[in-house]
C-alpha cells in the first residue's frame, strides 16, 4: 500500500467531521513514515519483476515476502501514546487498505483478460508485480467486513485497475510461452520433405548407365576389341576369287606351253604389252634364242607368238592387278584402324607373300630358259615341277588365307549384329560341337583338308611332268591296278651309286610313279570325304551348318574325280584339264567351308555382341 493511500484513509474520517487529536495527528505522523518502510522491504519483488524471471511473481513463496506491511505493525505501538479513539482511528486506514484489493476481482473477466495478449512488449512492469503479492493475503484478512458500502466508492479502484491486469499479463506469459514452442518444433516435418528416401530406387538406375553404354558409345566401344567391318570380308572375298583366277590362267599357261614366251621379268614395265609391230618383233627376237624354241616351236610364226604371249602376259599382269588390289585396301584398313594389329600382321604377311609369289613365279620361268637343257641328252625345255609345285602352292596358300579370313570376318559380323552363329544360337552350337562325335568329325575334316591339299601339289608334279600322257585309263594302269615295279621304281631317276635316293626320286621326278600317286591321293580323299559325308547324315551329330558344309565338299568331290578321269582319258584337253585344276580349288574351299562350319567366333564378336545386347536392354 502507497503512502498517498494511507494518507487519504487517515485524512478521509476528519473530513466527516470527527475530530483529530494531537495524538492522531502523532499516528498519522508514524503511519506515514511506515509505508515507507514497507516499500523498502517490498523492494525485492522489484527485482522479481525482470522480464527473464518474471515467471516467479507468479509464484505464491516468491510473493510472500510481500506481506511486509503486516509485519511492519508498528503501526499500532504509536496509538499507545493516543486514546482508545485514535486506535479506532488508525485502524480504519488499514481496513481501507484491505478492502481495495476485493475491487481488484473484476481482473479474471474474460474482456480484460483477452486484450491482455495483445501487448505482449508491455511485460516489464516490475513495480506492478507487488501488487499481486499483497492481493494474495490481503483476501484472508476480515478487515472488509468492518469497511462501510460509502467507503467503498471513496478507495482509489481506477488507480488500482490497471494493475490487477498487469499482474494476470505476467501469470500469462509463462504459459502462453510453451505454446511457440510447439510451431518450433514444427520444423519435424521437413523430414516428409526429405522423402528423397524413395531415391534409393533412383540410386538403382545408376547401373543402368554402364548397360546403355551409350555413354558406352564412345568408351564401350573405345574399351571394345576391334571387330573388322563386313567390308573387310568381302574386300578378302574379292581378292581370293582374283588369286582363283590367276590360278586358272597359270593352269592355261602352262597347258599351252606359254610360261616361256616372255624371257625377262620386269614388274613395272612388263605390264604394258608390245603396241607396235617392232616391238612385236624384238619380243620375237628375244623368244627366238631360248632352249624352248630351238628345240620344239622352231617353226613358229610371229602370229602364234602373240597368242601364247599372251596366256603369259595375262598371267602376270593378273599378278600384279590382285596385289594391287590386296595391299592399297590393306593400307587404308590399317590408317583407320578397321583391323585389329594381329589381323593386320597376318595380311600384311600376305601382301609379302605376294612378292614372294612373283619372284617364285620368275624363278620358276628362269628354269625353262636354262642353256644347259641344250646340252643334256633326252631333256626337254619346260619348267622346273619342283619350282612349279613351289609356285602353285604359294598361290593355294593365299588362297586359303584370304578366304579363310574374309569367310570368318562376315561370320563373326554376322553374329556380332544378329546373336546368330551358323543359324542358331551359340548356347545350342556349342552343345553339339562339344559331343564327342563332332570332335571326331573335326579332326577328320582337318585331316581332308590336308589330303585335298596333298593331292593339288601331287598334281602340280603331274603337270610339269607332263604325266598326265602317260597311261590314259581309269581305274587300271596297263590292265593292272597298279604299274609293274620296275616302272615305278626306275633305276634311271636315281643319282646315286648306292641308289639311296630312288624312292624319293621316282615320287617326284619319275611320271608314272608321280600320276601313280596323284591316282592313289585322289582315291583315298574321295572315299574319306564320303565316309565325312555319310557320319554327317547322323541326326544330332553336327550343326546343321556343318552337314551342309560336309555335303557340298562331297558333291565338289565328285566333280573333281570326273574331270580328273575325263581328262586322262582324253589325253589332257586344255578345257577339261584347266577345269580339273580349278576344281581342285574349288575342293579346296569346299573344305574350308567345312572346317569353318566347326568353329566358333571370335572373342571380338563375342564381345560387340554382349555389348550390343546389352545396350538393347538398357533402352528397353
Amino acid at each position: 500500500m502507497s503512502s498517498c493511500g494511507l494518507e487519504r484513509s487517515i485524512l478521509w474520517p476528519t473530513r466527516q467531521g470527527a475530530q483529530v487529536s494531537s495524538i492522531a495527528r502523532a499516528h498519522y505522523a508514524t503511519a506515514a513514515k511506515a509505508p515507507k518502510r514497507a516499500s523498502k522491504k517490498s523492494t525485492p519483488p522489484k527485482s522479481e519483476s525482470t522480464p527473464p524471471k518474471a515467471e516467479a511473481a507468479s509464484i505464491p513463496p516468491k510473493t510472500e515476502p510481500a506481506a511486509t506491511p503486516p509485519k511492519s505493525e508498528p503501526l499500532p505501538t504509536a496509538p499507545k501514546r493516543a486514546s482508545k479513539k485514535s486506535n479506532a482511528k488508525a485502524a480504519s486506514p488499514k481496513a481501507e487498505a484491505a478492502s481495495i484489493p476485493p475491487k481488484t476481482e473484476p481482473v479474471p473477466t474474460p474482456p480484460k483478460s483477452e486484450r491482455l495478449p495483445t501487448p505482449p512488449k508491455v511485460d516489464p512492469a516490475p513495480a506492478e508485480a507487488s501488487p499481486t503479492s499483497t492481493d494474495q493475503l490481503l483476501p484472508s484478512a476480515k478487515a472488509p467486513k468492518r469497511v462501510s458500502k460509502k467507503s467503498t466508492p471513496k478507495a482509489a479502484p481506477p488507480k488500482s485497475e490497471p494493475t490487477p491486469p498487469k499482474a494476470e499479463a505476467a501469470s500469462i506469459t509463462p504459459k502462453a510461452e510453451p505454446v511457440p514452442t510447439p510451431p518450433k518444433s514444427e520444423p519435424l516435418p521437413p523430414p516428409p520433405k526429405s522423402e528423397p528416401v524413395p531415391t534409393p530406387p533412383k540410386s538403382k538406375a545408376l547401373p543402368t548407365p554402364p548397360k546403355v553404354e551409350p555413354a558406352p558409345s564412345p568408351t564401350p566401344t573405345d574399351q571394345l576389341p576391334i571387330l573388322p567391318p563386313k567390308s573387310v570380308g568381302i574386300w578378302l572375298m574379292i581378292s581370293s576369287t582374283l588369286v582363283l583366277l590367276i590360278v586358272v590362267v597359270g593352269g592355261v599357261t602352262r597347258l599351252t606351253e606359254s610360261g616361256l614366251s616372255i624371257t625377262e621379268w620386269k614388274p613395272i614395265t612388263g605390264a604394258i604389252p608390245p603396241l607396235s609391230h617392232e616391238d612385236w618383233e624384238e619380243e620375237f627376237a628375244k623368244y627366238k634364242e631360248t632352249p624352248e624354241f630351238k628345240m620344239l616351236n622352231h617353226s613358229i610364226t610371229l602370229e602364234e607368238f602373240k597368242r601364247i604371249f599372251f596366256w603369259e602376259w595375262s598371267h602376270r599382269f593378273l599378278g600384279r592387278f590382285v596385289g594391287m588390289v590386296f595391299v592399297l585396301p590393306l593400307a587404308y584398313f590399317i590408317a583407320r584402324k578397321k583391323i585389329s594389329k594381329n589381323l593386320a600382321w597376318k595380311l600384311s604377311g600376305l601382301s609379302a607373300l605376294f612378292a614372294a609369289q612373283g619372284l617364285m613365279g620368275w624363278y620358276m620361268v628362269k628354269s625353262g630358259l636354262d642353256e644347259q637343257l641344250l646340252e643334256t641328252p633326252g631333256a626337254v625345255p619346260r619348267v622346273s615341277q619342283y619350282r612349279l609345285a613351289a609356285h602353285l602352292g604359294l598361290a593355294f596358300i593365299l588362297y586359303v588365307a584370304m578366304f579363310s579370313t574374309g569367310l570368318a570376318t562376315i561370320k563373326d559380323y554376322k553374329f556380332a549384329t544378329s546373336g546368330l552363329w551358323n543359324g542358331q544360337t551359340l548356347k545350342d552350337f556349342q552343345r553339339v560341337i562339344q559331343s564327342p562325335l563332332s570332335r571326331k568329325l573335326l579332326l577328320q575334316t582337318r585331316v581332308l583338308f590336308g589330303m585335298v591339299f596333298l593331292t593339288a601339289m601331287s598334281g602340280a608334279f603331274v603337270a610339269g611332268l607332263d604325266a598326265g600322257l602317260l597311261y590314259n585309263e581309269f581305274p587300271l594302269m596297263g590292265g593292272r591296278l597298279a604299274p609293274p615295279s620296275e616302272e615305278l621304281l626306275d633305276p634311271r631317276y636315281s643319282k646315286r651309286s648306292d641308289r639311296s635316293d630312288l624312292w624319293w626320286r621316282s615320287m617326284l621326278e619319275n611320271p608314272v610313279t608321280v600320276q601313280f600317286d596323284h591316282r592313289v591321293l585322289a582315291t583315298l580323299t574321295y572315299f574319306g570325304i564320303a565316309a565325312l559325308y555319310l557320319q554327317s547324315l547322323r541326326r544330332g551329330a553336327l550343326p546343321a551348318a556343318t552337314r551342309g558344309a560336309t555335303r557340298v565338299a562331297f558333291g565338289m568331290a565328285n566333280i573333281q574325280v570326273i574331270l580328273g578321269i575325263t581328262t586322262l582319258w582324253y589325253m589332257v584337253p586344255v578345257p577339261l584339264a584347266a577345269g580339273h585344276q580349278a576344281g581342285s580349288v574349288l575342293l579346296l574351299t569346299a573344305m574350308i567351308h567345312a572346317l569353318m562350319a566347326f568353329r566358333r567366333p571370335s572373342t571380338a564378336a563375342v564381345a560387340w555382341q554382349n555389348a550390343l545386347r546389352a545396350s538393347r536392354k538398357a533402352v528397353s
